[in-house]
């Protein structure tokens, strides 16, 4: 079965913006584009006139609004679309199990407001089972980024932890025939905080840093070896994870980053890594779970 890229509309100008990205990404990777709508019939408790069938007609008019503009731009697209009887969150999520990747629009430059209403996106992107792509917008159009720009990719954890982010990240790269850039960054564990006689040892051995390219290094090996064609550029900084993410990402076309499956007390979370280039990026933002 061929993977399908899925993106969430509202007839908002910023899901509209996310539908042109998605078609564009779905042409580049030759893959087919499947543009969702969550509509469930909810009467409001309010003195105001409603009419489903009104209603329903909106929603399907929303689609065929999509459907036309993606297809005017882009002929060549294999197009589908569907309404889904559900509220937004639940029908996206269950839309994103069989879906290679899932795009959803973003307002400004501000904190991500998500689909539709408030929480929404975040609610998604903190839940879904592929990777979620937010997409900023301006006057509906996805926000201009260089075409040229690398793909950057925060990489963490070992070779297994972040296999599926750069797996993401090196497809996305080859299939704008742009470099990659690796970013890795680290801090002093809390133990040089209390004992400055071990940060003394460490440096007798070279200091901490060849570690950390070292390990950035075998994460990418196998990914280099499966993309020859992807130019690396491999950065290890220290320093807040998210600052240097965002410091490196400044003239991307797109980030990746990776978003631990994992539930807490309050339920699933994006991660703070994810949550500050998701609020911060001007380019848009892919947040790949993984374990």
């Amino acid at each position: 079965m061929k993977r399908t890229l899925v993106v969430g509309v509202d007839g908002s100008p910023e899901s509209r913006a996310a539908a042109d990205w998605a078609a564009r990404e779905a042409v580049r990777r030759d893959l087919p584009l499947h543009v969702v709508h969550a509509w469930l019939w909810q009467p409001l408790a309010v003195p105001i006139v409603q009419d489903r069938d009104t209603e329903s007609r909106r929603a399907d008019d929303i689609l065929k609004e999509v459907e036309q503009e993606l297809t005017h731009r882009y002929p060549s697209l294999a197009l589908t679309a569907e309404v889904l009887c559900d509220t937004p969150v639940p029908a996206l999520l269950r839309t994103a199990k069989e879906a290679e990747m899932l795009i959803l629009g973003t307002r400004g430059h501000g904190a991500l407001l998500g689909f539709l209403l408030g929480s929404y996106g975040q609610q998604v992107i903190a839940a879904a089972e592929c990777p979620v792509v937010s997409v900023r917008s301006a006057h509906g159009r996805p926000l201009a980024v260089p075409e040229e720009g690398e793909v950057v990719v925060g990489q963490q954890g070992g070779v297994e932890e972040s296999a599926e982010v750069l797996r993401v990240a090196f497809e996305a790269a080859a299939a704008r025939k742009v470099p990659l850039r690796a970013v890795r960054a680290w801090n002093l564990p809390p133990v040089y905080g209390y004992s400055p006689g071990s940060m003394w040892i460490a440096e007798q051995f070279g200091g901490l840093e060849p570690f950390e390219k070292a390990a950035l290094d075998q994460a990418l090996e196998p990914w280099r070896l499966r993309f020859p064609e992807v130019e690396v550029v491999a950065h290890v900084e220290r320093g807040s994870a998210g600052h240097v993410l965002l410091s490196e990402a400044s003239d991307a076309q797109l980030v990746v980053v990776g978003r631990r499956v994992r539930e807490s007390a309050v339920g699933t979370r994006i991660g703070s890594v994810a949550h500050a280039v998701l609020h911060h990026a001007a380019c848009p933002v892919a947040v790949v779970p993984h374990h």
